[in-house]
């Protein structure tokens, strides 16, 4: 018998949001073991507000709310809160009900920046790895490291001449020069009796311009969007762009992120944020770490640093002047530690994917690295359901 195509609007819902979601969905497992972190970071979250006053999102959906985001790749915070007005199951995951009222945009974003700083963000991040069933996949004793470029918000067009030492009435490079006149020598004007009416300056938004021939360096110019994104190129042949490098510290038993950085981008700081990650990953530690790089960190000082902090250097060799000798490459580990460290690119490579980190759309070293801290979390957790299910 064919049914009816009829439409009848119902004046009671009895959906619940539970049963909408199915028993086999790699996001249970995902959202039970956000929630059980994020219950854990109850104590930290009390000294951030106030005790008055009109009761704003609650951190939990906040921060549920934001890893929903990097985990379907939504590409804002407009878009997001469009999604979760139809979305039965983003709902379920941030924990609003089916008849809650979904958060303005732009208060959503506002809570999000006071919330959601680095300092926040490495706590998320710890405390998911600490939960009970990730624990034990962690590895505490072989690591690796690596970094990658993460493009600015910001234009090539942006990366203007530096301000210091242009004259107060400069009008910047493209428009022409003002003409000297000598006051004295001009005749007198009188004020007319009404003004003239102003004409329209407006200057084309996205005009063609050529770069060919200019020397541009970060030394004398920076740019007018991002301030704190720097022109680089990680290696020759390739073309330079404003951005940020990425930093991680990945465990080798089952590839997970432990530690995320970001700096801005320059030929050292890959060697300073990899030393800073492991102490800040095992602090004072005494007991014998090893630590797998690529090339780039073949440097003398840094080996000699990570020696010093109790970490064997496994990095990759140079071809000629390698600071890796017999002594290290002899050992089975060393050919293990540089088979693994290679593993640390499917992080990047889901993060600029499908976590939106190709090019952020935030401003400035701050905003940047609590956002790409926030989604090598949720690259950890993306990887869960299935870690935990062998």
């Amino acid at each position: 018998m064919r049914g009816k195509d009829e439409t009848s609007g119902s004046l009671f819902s009895y959906v619940d949001l539970e049963d909408r979601i199915p028993a086999r969905h790699p996001l249970r497992k995902i959202r039970q073991v956000v929630n059980d972190a994020l219950a854990s970071l109850d104590g930290e979250f009390a000294p951030l507000y106030a005790d008055f006053g009109r009761p704003s999102i609650a951190p939990e959906r906040l921060i549920r709310a934001s890893l929903i985001q990097i985990l379907f790749s939504v590409r804002s915070e407009r878009q997001l809160m469009e999604q979760m007005q139809y979305n039965l199951m983003f709902r379920w995951f941030v924990g609003l009900g089916i008849d809650d009222p979904v958060w303005v945009a732009t208060v959503f974003t506002k809570n999000r920046d006071r919330l959601l700083t680095t300092d926040m963000s490495r706590k998320v991040m710890a405390a998911i790895l600490a939960h009970r069933e990730v624990a034990p996949l962690l590895s505490d004793e072989h690591f690796s490291v690596d970094g990658t470029l993460i493009k600015a918000w910001a234009s090539m067009k942006s990366f203007q001449p530096k301000a210091e030492g242009s004259p107060p009435d400069d009008k910047g490079p493209g428009d022409p020069p003002t003409p000297s006149i000598d006051s004295d020598n001009q005749p007198t004007q009188s004020e007319p009796e009404t003004e003239p009416m102003p004409r329209p300056n407006h200057r084309n938004r996205n005009a063609e311009v050529d770069f060919k021939g200019e020397k541009r360096s970060n030394a004398t110019h920076a740019s007018t969007t991002d301030s704190e994104a720097r022109l680089y190129k990680k290696s020759p042949g390739t073309g330079a762009a404003l951005c940020f490098m990425g930093h991680a510290l990945m465990e080798n038993r089952h590839g997970l992120i432990v530690q995320g950085d970001l700096t801005q981008a320059d030929g050292h700081a890959e060697r300073r944020a990899a030393l800073d990650m492991v102490h800040r990953h095992s602090p004072g530690s005494t007991r014998r770490l090893t630590l797998g790089a690529d090339k780039g960190y073949d440097a003398a000082e840094f080996v000699s640093d990570l020696r010093e902090a109790c970490v064997t250097p496994h990095v990759a060799q140079k071809s000629r002047y390698s600071a890796i000798d017999g002594r290290t490459t002899r050992h089975q580990g060393y050919a293990l530690s540089i088979k693994h460290r290679k593993r640390i690119e499917e992080a990047f490579g889901w993060a600029k994917t499908v976590g939106g980190m190709a090019q952020t759309v935030y401003r400035g070293v701050e905003r940047v690295r609590s956002r790409f801290i926030l989604t090598m979390a949720a690259n950890n957790l993306a990887r869960l359901p299935r870690l935990l299910a062998a």
